[in-house]
């Protein structure tokens, strides 16, 4: 219970802001690329609006012919729920850290002990205090994509409703076995990025999480990628980059004209932090990978599926 005035006034005041940023996709990437603009000592934002670019691009992906001919409208139904659940779920968790961290700053004293108040981990609070003490970044930016990774971990990855219809179905082991899907940075010169694979262990996804980090502040590239993103606006679809590239595919539609908006029940939340232990590999720091250009490989695959499915039609 918030017994001080201002205490309450605050809670309310980023409740309000939250939700009208937690609408769909786009406002969330948005609101993480603004955040960065204003308090670029949080590269986690940074890092969290080009995650969310790339979930935005493999939302509008599954109306495309090849994705809608190989599997039925309730399992595309239930990969775009997934990504969206998720995405919604993260900045539900996040988006009221960043608030918290801006309003601190503005007072010039820590207000971090409202975050009980929404739910945030224990494991975060500590950490907001020992970045508010030793502005220690790096050490930031993986905290928040731990928690990030186990906020998702028990009410999307290991949900029984997503592990039947999502986890455990055709559409994700197929993606899975190929790695099919990826992470990208793009650029107007070219696509960097990892693949995404193992994507329902805890584990595999921080540690996808903090390369994705490590690449996004590399010197070679980040000011091209946070260029691309400063003069592109995320429109959802993948038109936004392939733009600048040689071949051409079938356009993805914008995400706004092809989904509604989703309503969240928001479940009572557990502290995953008095659930499951912190793991000192999480923490461990990702090499910087040499080449880190994945853009023809990627399009590789995407070839191949295009490929199939037109085989497929030719056959029946």
């Amino acid at each position: 219970m918030i017994n001080n005035q201002k205490d309450y006034t605050l809670f309310h005041y980023i409740i309000k802001v939250v939700k009208k940023h937690n609408v769909d996709n786009i406002s969330r990437t948005n609101a993480y690329l603004q955040f960065y603009l204003q308090h670029p000592e949080v590269g986690w934002a940074l890092v969290a609006s080009v995650v969310s670019r790339n979930a935005g691009w493999n939302m509008t992906d599954l109306s495309l012919s090849p994705f809608q001919q190989l599997f039925s409208k309730k399992e595309i139904l239930h990969l775009f729920m997934t990504y969206e659940r998720a995405n919604w779920l993260i900045f539900s968790d996040a988006y009221p850290q960043l608030q918290i961290y801006k309003q601190s700053k503005l007072v010039k004293k820590p207000l971090f002990h409202l975050l009980k108040y929404f739910y945030v981990s224990e494991f975060m609070i500590k950490e907001w205090y020992h970045f508010w003490y030793f502005q220690d970044d790096n050490r930031l930016i993986r905290s928040l994509i731990i928690n990030e990774q186990n906020v998702i971990h028990s009410p999307v990855i290991k949900h029984p409703y997503f592990q039947y219809h999502v986890f455990h179905k055709l559409p994700y082991v197929l993606q899975n076995i190929f790695w099919m899907n990826a992470v990208l940075l793009p650029t107007k010169n070219g696509l960097y990025g990892a693949y995404v694979h193992g994507f329902t262990s805890l584990t595999n996804r921080i540690t996808l999480g903090k390369r994705i980090a490590t690449m996004m502040f590399d010197p070679r590239i980040y000011e091209y990628v946070l260029d691309f993103m400063l003069t592109h606006e995320h429109t959802g679809s993948r038109k936004d980059y392939e733009r600048f590239m040689k071949f051409s595919f079938p356009a993805a539609p914008m995400l706004r004209l092809t989904y509604p908006v989703i309503t969240h029940k928001d479940n009572i939340r557990r502290d995953w932090f008095k659930q499951r232990n912190l793991k000192i590999k999480w923490y461990k720091k990702v090499n910087t990978v040499s080449n880190m250009e994945i853009g023809h490989k990627f399009y590789q695959k995407r070839n191949i599926l295009f490929a199939y499915y037109h085989l497929k039609n030719a056959v029946t």
